[in-house]
């Protein structure tokens, strides 16, 4: 039996009820925000548009100002943080999952978790139908419904399932920590690149990280309450 790494991110012993329920409470933490917000955009509510706006209007000023900056942003967002490359990656970690031959439920988990997601971004598009913000002078063009942002929802369920799927393999401190700081990075760069584009308004892109976060969340419960939270073993060598 082969020590754990000494460099493994920490994890606290606890029981498998204790861990349930904190689970539990952290779905409902999110759920809760998420399904208000999406309540008060479908519902047109007032100061929530009124604030909006107001944030919209500011952000596309310095856009619309700072053309190095916004070009920047749109590399960003259209490359490097768009949700092709994003599914793409996720697409990478479950070949890779498969290719083990140690872990293929949790391969299913992780693509089952980011096609839902897609689902659920497209959904509630169709369902809340609201408009994107529209400029006399626009700098970036999108398709489809504002709520929620696509690109702020996919980066945060790709970016959480594949901490999740460090975590569970026991990656060292300074590869947990790199990643910890590059998921912070993508999923708050892309939200605010959205917004600086003048192609979602600011809740738009809060509903996507809330969403996003709750579909991660979900997903760590669920897996862990039918196959258990032990961490993946390597595969057998063949002699």
């Amino acid at each position: 039996m082969h020590p754990p790494h000494a460099d493994a991110p920490p994890e606290a012993p606890t029981s498998p009820g204790a861990g349930a329920r904190r689970g539990a409470a952290l779905c409902a933490a999110l759920a809760a925000p998420a399904a208000l917000l999406t309540a008060l955009v479908a519902s047109s509510w007032g100061p929530l548009l009124s604030a909006d706006a107001g944030l919209a209007r500011a952000a596309h000023r310095g856009a619309v100002g700072h053309a190095g900056l916004t070009h920047a942003c749109r590399v960003l967002t259209d490359w490097v943080w768009d949700p092709v490359t994003m599914r793409l990656l996720c697409a990478a970690a479950v070949v890779w999952l498969v290719w083990r031959r140690s872990d293929r439920p949790f391969a299913l988990w992780v693509a089952v978790t980011c096609a839902l997601g897609t689902l659920l971004q497209q959904a509630l598009k169709a369902l809340v139908g609201r408009p994107r913000p529209v400029w006399p002078d626009p700098v970036d063009s999108a398709h489809y419904a504002a709520y929620p942002s696509g690109h702020a929802l996919t980066a945060t369920v790709v970016c959480g399932l594949l901490l999740w799927l460090l975590r569970r393999y026991g990656a060292g401190r300074v590869l947990w920590r790199s990643a910890v700081t590059a998921a912070l990075v993508s999923v708050t760069g892309v939200g605010l690149t959205r917004i600086w584009l003048g192609v979602h308004w600011p809740s738009d892109v809060l509903g996507g990280w809330l969403l996003g976060l709750l579909l991660v969340a979900l997903a760590v419960v669920t897996y862990e309450r039918r196959y258990g939270g032990t961490r993946a073993r390597p595969p057998a060598r063949r002699p």
